[in-house]
This record gives C-alpha cells, sequence and structure tokens, in this order.
C-alpha cells in the first residue's frame, strides 16, 4: 500500500484503539463510444451520445485509460464471458464523500449503488444500500461495521466484497467517483431539472416540494447531500441522489455537442476509478446500450438503532432475502429461501439499546436524526 493512503487510513484506526467498530460495424461502435463511457459512469445509462471523429474517440479512451484501478478481488464469474453472451450484469456504484467541499483524504462512501443491467428486457435496475447498514467487513478487526467503512478499511475491494457478502450476488464491475465529480458531471451537461419531494434549502440548493428546478452542479451535490433536514433521514437522500443520477441519464441521452463531452470527459479526470478498461466499455455497449429505456430503484430497508452507543441500520432477514432474491433475479440467478452464513452474520445486535425504525419500506415511515458516520 503506498505510504500516502497509509497516511489516510492512520487515524482511522487510531480511533479504533478501543476496539469499537468505526466505522464503474467497427465505426458504428466508435460513433457512439463517448456517450457510452459516459452511460457507464452514470449507472449505465447514457448509451446513446455520438463521437465526433476520432479525434474525440482517442480522448475518451486516453480518459477512460486514465480511470482504470483494478482491484484485488477475485471475480465470482467469467465476466468476459458474460457480457459475450449478453447475460445480465452488474456495477457497484461508489460516491465517496470527497473532491469537493476542501475533502480530499480517503473518504467514505457515502452512496452504495448496485446496478444490475438486463439486455433483453432492456432494464436497469437501481438498488440503494444506506450508508450506516450494519455488516461484516471481511478481513477486518471488528464484529461488525457501517457499510460506509469498508472502502475505507480496504479500498474498492473490500467494499465489493462486502456488498457481495451482504447480497448474496457477484459484483461484475465497480465505479467510484467522488463528490467533486459528480459536481463537474453536472456542469458538463449544462444542470439538471428535478421536482424536489420536499422543501429545505441547503448550501447552494434552495427548493420547495413538487416545484420543478434546474440546478446547477453545486446546487445538485447539495441537493443530493443533504439529510439531517429530512424526515426519511438517509433513505430520503437515497431517494434524491437516485433522482440527480436518472435526470443526468436524461440529459445525457441528449447531448448533441462535442464541447459538452469534452466537458464532460474533462470533469472525469481525477474524480473517478473504475475497473472497467476501454475495451470493456465498447464490448458492454454492443450487448447493453439499449438498458437505458427503463429504469427501475429500490432501497435496502433496515431500522434505526443504537449498537455500543452508535447509530446503525440493521436489515431484517426477510428484507435482505427480500432484495437478495430481487437482484438475483434481475441477473438470471436462481433465489434462496434462506440467508446464507455470510448475510446472516451481519443482523447481530450486540449492545443493541432499542431502535426507531420506519413503519414499513414505503416513503410513509418516518425515522429520528442519527449521528455519526
Amino acid at each position: 500500500m503506498p505510504s500516502d493512503k497509509k497516511r489516510d487510513f492512520e487515524p482511522v484506526y487510531s480511533r479504533r484503539a478501543d476496539k469499537k467498530p468505526h466505522y464503474k460495424k467497427k465505426n458504428n461502435r466508435k460513433r457512439r463510444i463517448i456517450g457510452w463511457s459516459i452511460f457507464i459512469v452514470l449507472l449505465l445509462a447514457v448509451g446513446s451520445g455520438l463521437v465526433w471523429g476520432y479525434g474525440a474517440y482517442k480522448s475518451a479512451k486516453k480518459t477512460f485509460t486514465q480511470t482504470y484501478d483494478s482491484t484485488n478481488v477475485q471475480k465470482e464469474r467469467n465476466v468476459s464471458s458474460v457480457i459475450k453472451q449478453g447475460k445480465p450484469l452488474s456495477i457497484l456504484l461508489l460516491g465517496t464523500d470527497t473532491g469537493a467541499l476542501g475533502r480530499h483524504d480517503t473518504g467514505r462512501t457515502d452512496t452504495m449503488i448496485v446496478a444490475t443491467v438486463n439486455a433483453k428486457q432492456k432494464t436497469v435496475h437501481l438498488t440503494s444500500i444506506a450508508r450506516d447498514t450494519k455488516v461484516v467487513v471481511p478481513g477486518d478487526t471488528q464484529p461488525y461495521e457501517k457499510i460506509n467503512a469498508a472502502y475505507t478499511i480496504g479500498g474498492a475491494g473490500t467494499a465489493v466484497k462486502t456488498v457481495q457478502n451482504l447480497l448474496d450476488i457477484p459484483i461484475d464491475f465497480y465505479a467510484i467517483i467522488n463528490m467533486g465529480g459528480l459536481e463537474k458531471m453536472v456542469n458538463g451537461v449544462g444542470g439538471v431539472d428535478v421536482t424536489p419531494p420536499l422543501t429545505f434549502k441547503y448550501g447552494h440548493a434552495n427548493v420547495v416540494k413538487g416545484q420543478k428546478i434546474h440546478l446547477n452542479g453545486a446546487e445538485a451535490l447539495d441537493y443530493a447531500r443533504m439529510r439531517d433536514d429530512d424526515p426519511r433521514g438517509d433513505y430520503g437522500r437515497q431517494a434524491r441522489q437516485r433522482q440527480i443520477i436518472k435526470h443526468l441519464v436524461m440529459k445525457g441521452l441528449n447531448i448533441t455537442s462535442l464541447p459538452r463531452y469534452k466537458s464532460i470527459l474533462s470533469s472525469l479526470t481525477g474524480n473517478l476509478k473504475t475497473d472497467m478498461t476501454f475495451d470493456d466499455m465498447i464490448a458492454i455497449r454492443a450487448k447493453y446500450g439499449d438498458a437505458t429505456h427503463h429504469i427501475k430503484s429500490q432501497t435496502l430497508q433496515g431500522e434505526n438503532a443504537m449498537i455500543d452507543g452508535l447509530s446503525y441500520q440493521v436489515v431484517s432477514d426477510n428484507e435482505l432475502l427480500r432484495v437478495s432474491n430481487d437482484i438475483r433475479k434481475t441477473l438470471g440467478l436462481s433465489g434462496s429461501t434462506k440467508l446464507k452464513t455470510a448475510q446472516s452474520s451481519t443482523d447481530s445486535t450486540t449492545g443493541y439499546t432499542g431502535t426507531t425504525g420506519y413503519s414499513d419500506s414505503t416513503n410513509n415511515g418516518t425515522q429520528s436524526t442519527y449521528n455519526g458516520y
């Protein structure tokens, strides 16, 4: 591990001294490759853009060659074979809380979304995981952690392995983008239009429930970050994050100018890392390019629980099994009637002192504000 990353991790481990857990025909392929590459970054969603000649193609290839960062995780299946056959694939999108607001440390993954892409059904399914979800992190010294700590502990590879264990699914690729990248990407497409589900003012965002508004990058970032004033807490924030992503998708589908594409490519430099190669993106574009037409979303729903003085989201066995089987279905995999050992070990309530959760998994539930990472 490089020395600079060690410096990032040292404060985390020093806080753990008391043993408490802390918490991405040949000419026809080129014509659309830039649009497809951005589609990968936006949860495989901007797949129908145009390339303006060989120079733009080269720029895209250069950008995405620089974003490549392989993990050391053994793939659970032959991804090349999956893509070649056009079988459903999965991508874990991680959003870190760095790259903006003066933050440049390793950070934590405030956003975790599993995207499953089905070429035959032409669908993209997005499953959000709350950052405080209580899990077991492979290789960690503690019995449980908050899932957003997995990336801090062991990087993207550990985050991928943690999600694979939790949901009992294979993760074929990951893509991680920081806050600064999201802000620049929104500006790159010329901003996004959203209809807010609630009224609030937070940073650059000043929105009114039900009133459509155009957001620039800074406004969209704050719109997607606010959670303390949302009665649904982190779950409300997840819904707004998915809303921004979907509107980025729609805006990206209509991009027809080379300067816009160059701006988006520029926004990714230094802000994106993925274990997807440029050749992977070309192959995926050929097989899954029409999956943008139908985007569905859901949330892995937990309950707020205080454990050893810290706030967690504890997911019930029934909810975990439901979401696991739902994702497996989108991937064309068989379902299960009970949780695997690696899944069921995540719901231990050692030190549990009470819970304030949702009445159900709809928008009607309420949640108390919780603290910390």
